[in-house]
């Protein structure tokens, strides 16, 4: 079933901005948070992932029709607007 997590993640990381900014401030806090919610990773996938570098995310989500994006709403400077 962990295949299916990483690939949920890697599209949700693609497609959606919030979760993109969020990971990309703070990698290991959201896997965290994700692992809370019961997104359930190996550590060799929690370790690839954080090894990847973040610059990958914002690259493929430029490539994707922005019709299949989710945009956040979220300014940088509204208070909880980080992860």
């Amino acid at each position: 079933m962990s295949q299916r997590i990483v690939e949920r993640l890697i599209g949700r990381l693609v497609t959606d901005e919030e979760l993109r900014l969020e990971f990309t401030r703070d990698p290991r806090e959201t896997l965290a948070t994700l692992a809370e919610l019961g997104w359930e990773l190996t550590g060799v996938e929690v370790d690839t992932l954080l090894g990847t570098d973040t610059k990958l995310w914002s690259d493929a989500a430029a490539r994707v029709d922005p019709r299949l994006q989710r945009c956040s709403l979220k300014t940088s400077e509204e208070p909880g607007a980080g992860p």
